[in-house]
């Protein structure tokens, strides 16, 4: 089986698109998602493109701003502080990565925490790990919504993560964790990796290198989830972390890059826009 999480994201939209459409008789407006970007990165202007029209469909207000990659870490630090205070505001997301010579990790402090949609908060990721009520990482959130439509059992599985992240890695082996999983989190110096691999009922793949998951490290009957997004270095396609052509065959469920992990992505930041703003009301 594979997963398009294409189509799992387009029903899930179009729930969120009915519940929105009540919003404006229930709370007198619909959420607001605030986008920041900064430079002219072509990826990352175009995930920025995807999330406004993924807003436009659901019924959210969008606005994106755009910066930028001579703003000053001084400035863009004011601008999020203004969108703090500003009530008609529920959701900041600041398109990572920034330059280098703003800090990631200080921009992403300080968004405040009932607004941080993209779940990355030192606060939201600690009660993440404590159990706690959470804005969840979007990517994640995806992943466990993936494999419970694709009917995946987790309880009781091996589930085996490549990456440690603080975006996907970690959270997505506490969310597997959280459903009762043994989770195993493997990285690029985890001793006879494909040993580590073929023990996995469950893999999740996201390591950032294109097809780098051959056929050799999965056994038969694995769940692969492949997170990666990469430009093959023979065809320049996009393409993923596990080498689908090989793996495919001896795989029970498999995600396709592009088309899989990707748009439910999207499809929870969404989702975690309406929450922050439900909490508010």
């Amino acid at each position: 089986m594979v997963i398009s999480g294409k189509d799992l994201s387009a029903r899930l939209k179009e729930d969120m698109r009915q519940e929105v459409s009540t919003f404006p008789e229930k709370y007198g407006r619909v959420p607001h998602l605030v986008v920041i970007l900064v430079g002219d990165d072509p990826a990352s202007a175009s995930y920025v493109k995807g999330k406004a029209k993924a807003s436009e469909f659901v019924g959210i207000r969008n606005t994106t701003v755009l910066k930028p990659d001579t703003i000053s870490e001084e400035e863009l630090l004011e601008l999020i502080q203004k969108l703090n205070e500003d009530e008609s505001v529920d959701g900041i997301l600041v398109q990572l990565p920034l330059p280098g010579h703003i800090s990631e990790a200080k921009v992403i402090e300080s968004i405040d925490k009932s607004k941080d949609v993209d779940g990355f908060h030192p606060l939201n990721v600690a009660a993440l790990w404590q159990k706690q009520s959470c804005t969840l990482p979007c990517t994640p959130k995806g992943i466990i919504k993936m494999l419970k439509f694709a009917g995946v059992e987790i309880k009781g599985k091996r589930a085996v993560v490549i990456g440690r992240s603080n975006i996907v890695g970690l959270p997505v082996a506490k969310l597997l964790l959280d459903e009762n999983a043994t989770v195993t989190i493997a990285h690029s110096r985890t001793r006879n990796l494909p040993e580590v691999t073929r023990e996995a009922d469950i893999l999740v793949v996201a390591i950032g290198r294109p097809r780098f998951v051959t056929a050799e490290m999965v056994s038969d009957g694995t769940v692969v989830i492949d997170v990666g997004v990469n430009r093959d270095p023979e065809t320049g396609k996009l393409c993923g972390d596990v080498d689908f052509a090989a793996v495919e065959p001896k795989a029970s469920v498999i995600t396709p890059v592009p088309g899989g992990v990707g748009p439910m992505t999207i499809c929870c930041l969404m989702e975690n826009t309406i929450e922050c703003f439900l909490r508010k009301q």
